[in-house]
């Protein structure tokens, strides 16, 4: 099914995702790749306020090249999310309700999907270019001195995501697997 959804979200909007749905984001995404995700856990290890509110919020994991002139940014496409898997949980209990990736996550990051209402979605990888066309601007909010793995401010219009891990523990990396092994068409049972 496709949706329409802006972002941040509101109570209940990620529960009324299923694995499997097409999505389109409009509003304000962060993004924050590994060495952002180091800085942001000791911040919150040392009580430090991290650098964009949790609550509601969509991490894009992205790390952006330059932008051509007259463009916000250049090529944006999805970086694998397991690399934050360690820090996913603790954002999401902190508020954090959606992350943009690509590949699988490990089973605290969709125990952490389910307990807090969250949502993980997939970008597709290789499409940075046509994906940069859905951000309206970008701006620099955190740790300027990591470049492209700086925490940015992206403003998006119909932004297009699948949903990969729903609020029900559903998991279309694992559901896809099995609908395609016991498909007729391929002569498995």
């Amino acid at each position: 099914m496709d949706r329409h959804i802006q972002v941040p979200f509101l109570e209940g909007d990620t529960e009324k995702l299923t694995a499997g749905d097409y999505v389109y984001l409009t509003g304000t995404v962060y993004t924050a790749r590994d060495a952002a995700h180091k800085r942001m856990s000791e911040a919150l290890q040392k009580g430090d306020a991290l650098p964009f509110p949790l609550e509601g919020n969509v991490i894009y994991y992205m790390g952006p090249s330059p932008a051509r002139e007259g463009r916000p940014i250049g090529s944006a496409g999805p970086t694998t999310a397991s690399r934050m898997d360690k820090y996913a949980p603790k954002l999401m209990d902190l508020g954090l309700k959606g992350m943009i990736g690509k590949g699988k996550r490990s089973v605290e990051v969709k125990d952490a999907i389910v307990r807090n209402k969250g949502v993980y979605f997939a970008a597709v990888g290789g499409a940075g270019a046509l994906l940069s066309q859905c951000i309206l601007s970008s701006e620099v909010v955190a740790y300027e001195d990591l470049g492209t793995e700086a925490v940015r401010k992206l403003e998006i219009k119909d932004f297009p995501v699948i949903v990969v891990a729903d609020t029900k523990g559903n998991d279309l990396y694992e559901t896809a697997v099995l609908q395609y092994r016991t498909a007729p068409e391929w002569g498995v049972k």
